[in-house]
């Protein structure tokens, strides 16, 4: 009759151990798989909601170089602020067979340092954010290029946002 006890004693100790073992080992992997498919949630959530549309093109070469000039406008739900459309947006600009990545340049001069920039204007409905792209609004992005000529040839432009969302066009140049 003891021993049974004595047996059921050591069976429960081990089932207790060997439990607090499986919850020692498998919830920290548990907890960081919550984590990743949490981060993965909002990285897709937030792409989701970003997009915007091109709605308009124009690229007109003078002596001086190439302007390109495209509108979008903002038709999705997510607010894109202007610091990151500073640090984290990418222009892509040239003929449709040779093209290069644009650097972001506030100032609307010429450099000949870099002789493809590009920057933007944001027309505000004045009734969202300062500094904000929010949905409806209008951008006007300014692509400047000395590197090519333009004129009559195919012209690709490509924005993309910092989320990932890209939009492209291909149109002729005047």
């Amino acid at each position: 009759m003891s021993s049974e006890t004595f047996v059921s004693a050591m069976l429960l100790i081990t089932g207790v151990v060997a439990a607090a073992i499986l919850i020692v080992a498998v919830l920290p992997v548990i907890w960081g798989m919550v984590g990743t498919f949490s981060s993965a949630s909002a990285a897709t959530d937030r792409s989701m909601r970003t997009d915007y549309k091109i709605v308009t093109t124009y690229a007109k070469w003078s002596s001086g170089g190439a302007t390109v000039t495209v509108w979008m406008k903002n038709i999705g739900t997510a607010r894109i602020g202007t610091n990151e459309l500073n640090l984290g947006g990418d222009v892509y600009v040239g003929k449709s067979t040779d093209f290069a990545r644009a650097q972001y340049n506030k100032n609307p001069v010429p450099r000949t340092s870099n002789p493809v920039y590009w920057n933007y204007t944001l027309y505000d409905l004045g009734t969202g954010t300062a500094n904000v792209w929010d949905p409806g609004e209008t951008l006007q992005v300014d692509t400047f290029t000395n590197t090519v000529t333009l004129a009559g040839q195919l012209v690709y432009f490509q924005f993309t946002v910092p989320s990932g969302v890209s939009r492209s066009a291909e149109f002729t140049a005047v």
